[in-house]
């Protein structure tokens, strides 16, 4: 599906003129259908692209970045049982290589492979919603449009910037009611997948640095829990993740298709 560009919003009507044909955005001079067209602000002259190429492969990446995270938390596991075979003040170097260690790295090998596409693409994706939420309602943003992007790579801002850019494209994608009035849509599915992901990012680091520093089968157990819980809830949080971004796309392209009012 391809978006075009709207033109200048037209002065009120007294009666609803017919809606755009489907797959096509308002053309110039022709108000939305199912509600007053001064109920709405006017929309941005910047151009609409479509989110569901993008949507589609992130929601494969997202998938198989879930699979590893699945695979690890059972290599992890694994690991754990192998361990408690050992006293618990052995030392990290008398212990002997294994299947135990071949699964480990084999794991962290298959997370880079995955995590750095899905990144990747999930943050392209996420400029598109935002660029095309700033058409649909420039009017409830508060932060630029390149902060889709930067906002990620800002410390400890990157635990809430995004989330408000989400919060406010989520807004922005929501149809107004069929006499105007305006809606927010619940965004407990957006809400859950953040929690859940700032909860697993925040305790994968910890485990990143307990693993690495542990010295003694002990310490490697008590890691190694985390980096447990850190896979389980990185795999819940990548299915939440999912249904977010295809709701979000879907939001935009029945923004795109039927204008800004709901229908009756």
């Amino acid at each position: 599906m391809s978006f075009s560009a709207p033109g200048s919003q037209p002065p009120p009507q007294p009666h609803a003129q017919p809606g755009p044909a489907p797959h096509q955005f308002p053309q110039q001079g022709h108000p939305y259908p199912g509600g007053p067209v001064h109920a709405a602000p006017p929309l941005s002259q910047e151009v609409l692209r479509s989110p569901k190429g993008l949507a589609t492969a992130l929601t494969w990446l997202l998938g198989a970045a879930t699979a590893v995270h699945l695979f690890s938390a059972g290599a992890g596991a694994y690991e754990q049982s192998w361990l408690r075979g050992f006293a618990g003040d052995t030392r990290f170097d008398d212990l002997e290589l294994s299947l135990s260690s071949a699964l480990t790295l084999l794991a962290g090998v298959l997370q880079f492979l995955t995590v750095l596409p899905t990144v990747v693409v999930f943050i392209i994706w996420f400029h598109r919603v935002r660029s095309n939420g700033g058409v649909f309602r420039p009017d409830v943003f508060t932060l630029g449009r390149g902060w889709a992007i930067g906002a990620w790579f800002v410390p400890v801002a990157n635990l809430f910037l995004p989330h408000r850019i989400a919060r406010q494209t989520w807004r922005a994608s929501t149809q107004y009611g069929p006499d105007g009035s305006d809606r927010t849509a619940p965004a407990t599915l957006l809400t859950s997948w953040w929690v859940l992901w700032v909860l697993a990012a925040v305790t994968g680091r910890v485990f990143s640095k307990l693993y690495t520093a542990a010295e003694t089968v002990d310490e490697l157990l008590s890691a190694g829990s985390l980096g447990i819980a850190a896979d389980l809830a990185t795999a819940i949080a990548g299915v939440l993740a999912v249904l977010f971004v295809r709701r979000l796309t879907a939001m935009q392209n029945t923004m795109a298709t039927e204008g800004p009012y709901a229908r009756a």
